[in-house]
């Protein structure tokens, strides 16, 4: 008799329990086969109800535990060869890798960088380089770099169609040709942007009064 009051207990506690959660219709069935159940059904029922308390709580109800979601690791960088931030264009220059090879239109671009402006700063390098792809991209020029650096009367260190024998052992070369990529690239900004026309300091030629001055750098002075 205690066994069975003891039952009916726990059965009443398990059916108020699937009330709270699924409403009188859910329970009906329960309530239809009597007051008195066998303590492995109650066992059952409340198992059944602990389940489906635990579905509902996966399904978006209320969780009774506080959920941890974890944080997703901060990704890799989207390209291993990504040049890390600088402060200025030597530091920029340092992070790019050095091209082994450059194809025509670049050697032609990097040979002007180095005979024309080697001895200046980087800057002033970036600038030169810069009025080339400026010229290039200008329906006034030619459309090739190397049709640019061509050009007759333009560039002082063409002799006959071709330019003099670079060192391609030295550090100037080697800066030179990463700033050609930098220039083709538009990587790094200009102090000259826009410059279609440049000349060294020590001379005064007529063309420049029609020209609007943009900046100079070192020896050299930019006009558009």
């Amino acid at each position: 008799m205690g066994r069975k009051v003891k039952g009916a207990s726990a059965l009443s506690l398990a059916v108020m329990a699937g009330i709270a959660l699924f409403g009188f219709e859910g329970t009906r069935a329960h309530a239809e086969m009597g007051d008195y159940m066998p303590v492995d059904a109650i066992d059952n029922v409340a198992e059944s109800v602990t389940t489906q308390r635990d579905d509902k709580s996966a399904a978006g109800g209320f969780v009774s535990q506080p959920v941890v979601q974890s944080i997703p690791e901060t990704p890799e960088a989207e390209s291993q060869n990504a040049v890390p931030m600088a402060s200025n264009l030597g530091d920029y220059l340092s992070g790019l890798p050095t091209p082994s090879s450059l194809d025509q239109n670049l050697n032609c671009l990097a040979g002007a960088i180095y005979h024309e402006s080697k001895g200046e700063p980087l800057d002033g390098q970036l600038a030169v380089a810069r009025v080339i792809v400026a010229r290039a991209a200008s329906p006034q020029f030619p459309s090739s770099y190397c049709g640019v650096v061509y050009q007759r009367h333009q560039f002082s260190f063409v002799r006959g169609n071709s330019m003099p024998a670079i060192n391609k052992a030295s550090r100037a070369w080697q800066r030179a040709k990463k700033l050609a990529m930098i220039a083709d690239q538009n990587g790094w900004q200009s102090v000259a942007e826009g410059a279609l026309y440049f000349h060294a300091d020590y001379v005064n030629p007529r063309w420049n009064r029609k020209m609007t001055r943009l900046a100079q750098i070192d020896n050299h002075i930019f006009y558009r």
